[in-house]
């Protein structure tokens, strides 16, 4: 059991050091060839903090593990609310933008209500899977443009823009190409590493490979969305932590069960996936009904957040 949990803590360092190499590489390549900032921050660093969900979530679909594959997306967009946002909020109460309640929080509940749509049939198919890629890349498409439109003067794409420049290292075009693929094949090897360890601790525990999914993977694959919340809210940006949740939570869905289901297909029953489902759900719809009313997240809003994590976790069955 020890081999096993060093094995699994070596994985999650690969996929976080990975994905933040990645995410580097891919930056500095994007200024490299001149795109501007603000794009690189709407769409490469966006994409690139999703690349552990979508790492774990393909090798875990590869290995026909899709138990692990939907917990861990379903789990993370729980875990981004009810941890993520609840400590922001008891750290530094963040304020929520009016532009993004009207932009993204009803895609956020679309996404949210697609998943179990999708899963109807017990199968995410390659056909599904393209449809929910095409999502992403509309919800991004949409909201480059929308930054074309208003430019920095919107709060959250001025977060944005301060994520991609914090995120964009200079140097040679080969320099960043290394880091890049080296970042890749990191997250790949961390993946395979985590997922195969989150199966031998499922089998060790005698709980099932979904319950694993849905605690231990999910909230490993959204640490990096936890430090950098916690970073953002100590140094007074606690609103930036809204953008990012509700921005994990969307490409959580339409771009990381796209593009694993399109690598491929995971099955997945509604009826035993029920109770994960409507936790999502429900902790969605809170979130939105605590974003909406005073459009700031409280801090008693956010220990009730935690609480009801808390609780979520405690009473998952197997």
């Amino acid at each position: 059991m020890l081999i096993t949990a060093v094995i699994m803590l070596v994985g999650l360092t690969l996929l976080v050091a990975g994905a933040d190499w990645f995410v580097k590489g891919a930056a500095g390549l994007a200024d490299a060839f001149g795109v501007a900032p603000i794009v690189v921050g709407l769409t490469v660093v966006a994409y690139g903090t999703s690349m552990p969900e979508l790492v774990v979530s393909a090798v875990a679909a590869l290995d026909g593990r899709s138990a692990i594959a939907l917990g861990n997306v379903i789990g993370s967009n729980i875990a981004n609310i009810g941890l993520i946002l609840a400590v922001t909020a008891l750290v530094a109460p963040p304020t929520v933008d009016g532009s993004l309640i009207k932009r993204e929080l009803p895609v956020l509940v679309a996404s949210a209500l697609f998943l179990p749509v999708v899963l109807w049939n017990g199968l995410i198919s390659r056909p599904e899977g393209l449809l929910l890629l095409l999502g992403a890349v509309a919800f991004t498409w949409a909201t480059v443009r929308f930054a074309a439109t208003v430019g920095t003067n919107d709060p959250v794409l001025a977060d944005a823009l301060e994520q991609a420049e914090a995120q964009t290292p200079h140097g040679s075009k080969r320099r960043l190409t290394l880091f890049a693929v080296a970042g890749l094949a990191m997250l790949l090897m961390g993946g395979k590493w985590f997922v195969d360890a989150a199966v031998d601790v499922a089998a060790s525990l005698g709980v099932s490979e979904r319950v694993i999914g849905l605690t231990v993977v999910a909230v490993g694959t959204s640490l990096p969305e936890l430090a950098a919340s916690l970073v953002a809210a100590l140094r007074g940006h606690s609103a930036m932590a809204v953008g990012n949740v509700i921005g994990s939570n969307i490409f959580n869905v339409l771009f990381v069960l796209g593009a694993t289901s399109l690598v491929s297909p995971i099955a997945g029953e509604v009826q035993s996936m029920q109770q994960d489902l409507v936790l999502m759900l429900a902790f969605t719809l809170v979130a939105v009904l605590f974003m909406r009313g005073s459009r700031q997240i409280s801090r008693v809003e956010g220990a009730l957040l935690l609480i009801g994590y808390v609780a979520a976790m405690l009473t998952l069955s197997s």
